[in-house]
């Protein structure tokens, strides 16, 4: 899904979600010729009655306000603040943005598509009566409530964010036709100072909600080790119809804006193993959302370009050279050089959990506390 509009969606010069992530992004995913090999396909905005799937009925008022006249933003529903300051055309480019996911979904839902990835949405803090963490409208959430209300009885949402994908939990928390899982840098060290283990979901939906919540510094082989010593084993027992992923970018060692330590490497192998997960327990329904990332030239255009090729079924090798025209170009305008090749050097791994866990370990810790906090909810062995 992509639509030149989308990044309209900016804050300003001064804020760290630059739209040109955007657009280079799309740059590597056309120099590397993947736009020939899959379906390049835009939709309109998401109208006001989708947006209310999820997001209240004055709050969707207020950002159409705004909109008209950012000078009316006086951090009220979340509009004005630094985290999100109000310009023209917030409501249509957040709108949009949103259609593009509930398209995708919809695609996926009618068979028109096995795949579909939307690297400009998974603006997973907005909540359904607010703005928060950068984010307006929440796409991934719009999406899901499309995908219920067109029949879907079990959707599963994995967010791999570095922050706590808060909103889309807080959207379906006490509905168990959504399974939302969520591993993060842990909340005592980032905003958005949710997503504990305790956190299980509402009386209705016990055991839907999932928060693994990685102490800071985290490296690939926890990182890796967390996500399959926990999701794998959720699907299986889950068997969702539709599966969607949101892969902020901003787990990466270079991201400014976090503390974890995970490798472009470490990224491409997660995203191939939800690509894997959807095909062996969603009948290959994938919805894949892109997300936070502030590394706008190093990380987030090669990462993303790694999620469309395994998505297209074409995966990038990660010992290519960068193409020589999307570095010019990101040079052009960016003033920075841009890497060389689509890898970190590193070959992740990690121990399956089953290989047993030390009491000592932080990641171990983290991963155990979510374990024994959801797992029993769910009737499976911790």
């Amino acid at each position: 899904m992509w639509d030149e509009a989308v990044t309209g969606y900016d804050f300003g010069p001064s804020h760290p979600m630059d739209p040109v992530r955007l657009a280079l992004t799309m740059g590597l995913v056309r120099a590397f010729g993947l736009d020939r090999v899959m379906e390049v396909r835009a939709a309109p905005a998401a109208g006001d009655s989708t947006l209310r799937l999820v997001h209240r009925e004055d709050y969707v008022a207020a950002v159409r306000e705004v909109s008209a006249d950012p000078g009316l933003a006086d951090g009220s529903y979340g509009l004005g603040t630094l985290d999100d300051p109000a310009f023209h055309g917030i409501h249509e480019a957040s709108a949009l943005i949103a259609g593009q996911s509930v398209a995708a979904a919809e695609a996926l839902w009618r068979g028109e598509a096995e795949h579909a990835v939307n690297f400009a949405g998974g603006l997973h803090h907005a909540m359904p009566g607010g703005a928060a963490g950068f984010c307006v409208y929440n796409d991934a959430a719009v999406a899901i409530a499309r995908l219920l209300e067109l029949g879907a009885e079990r959707v599963a949402y994995v967010d791999v964010d570095v922050h706590h994908g808060d909103g889309v939990q807080a959207a379906f928390w006490d509905d168990p036709r959504v399974l939302t899982v969520s591993l993060h840098e842990h909340p005592r060290t980032l905003f958005p100072q949710t997503g504990w283990p305790e956190e299980t979901g509402g009386q209705a939906a016990e055991g839907s909600a999932v928060n693994v919540a990685l102490p800071a510094g985290t490296g690939d082989e926890g990182w890796l080790r967390a996500f399959h010593a926990t999701v794998p084993e959720l699907l299986a027992d889950f068997r969702p119809q539709v599966l969607v992923t949101q892969h902020g970018a901003d787990t990466h060692f270079e991201d400014p804006l976090a503390h974890l330590a995970v490798s472009l490497d470490a990224q491409r192998a997660v995203q191939e193993a939800c690509h894997s997960l959807a095909h062996e327990y969603a009948g290959g329904r994938w919805l894949a959302l892109g997300g936070g990332g502030y590394a706008v030239v190093d990380v987030v255009p090669r990462s993303w370009t790694h999620l469309v090729g395994i998505a297209a079924h074409r995966p990038v090798d990660p010992a290519a050279m960068v193409p020589q025209s999307w570095r010019d170009e990101a040079y052009a305008r960016t003033r920075q050089g841009g890497p060389a090749r689509m890898t970190d050097g590193r070959t992740p791994g990690w121990r399956e959990w089953e290989a047993g866990y030390d009491p000592a370990d932080r990641t171990d810790q983290a991963v155990l506390a979510t374990r024994r906090a959801v797992f029993p909810l769910r009737g499976m062995l911790v």
